[in-house]
């Protein structure tokens, strides 16, 4: 019965985000934010997991008519001799948005793809990739 748990959290992982507070100006740069949600007792590898073996978490933003900038915990596990880097709990990424001042528009979309895999202290689960749209208003 215990392992039905497990498996039923292996999928509770969430991705959210925004842009500033919820607005962009032209002309400027604002800080977006994307928060990667690990339920208690799963964790995904980090972006440098430092294994071979681990597959890496990734964060890719893009927007049309925008610039986006670059996307920027070591523990210890029974079944590895080394430690490996993971993200557990909430794990902020964060990036700027740079809207051009001759930006056309009043809203600014940001697509972003968040690539993991979960684990427990026993067994990872297959990759996911979860897909968010930001959304700020353009002043």
């Amino acid at each position: 019965m215990v392992a039905a748990g497990v498996v039923t959290n292996a999928g509770a992982q969430t991705v959210n985000g925004s842009i500033g507070k919820g607005t962009a100006a032209r002309g400027k740069a604002t800080r977006a934010t994307v928060v990667l949600s690990m339920p208690g007792g799963l964790h995904a590898n980090s972006n440098r997991p430092g294994s071979e073996y681990a597959i890496p978490t990734t964060v890719r933003a893009s927007g049309n008519g925008i610039r986006i900038g670059a996307v920027s915990k070591n523990r210890k596990f029974s079944f590895s001799e080394n430690v490996i880097n993971v993200y557990d709990g909430r794990t902020s990424f964060g990036f700027n948005v740079t809207v051009p001042a001759n930006f056309k528009g009043d809203t600014v979309r940001v697509n972003v793809a968040v690539k993991y895999q979960a684990c427990n202290d026993e067994v990872c689960y297959p990759p996911k990739t979860k897909q968010i749209t930001l959304t700020a208003k353009v002043i």
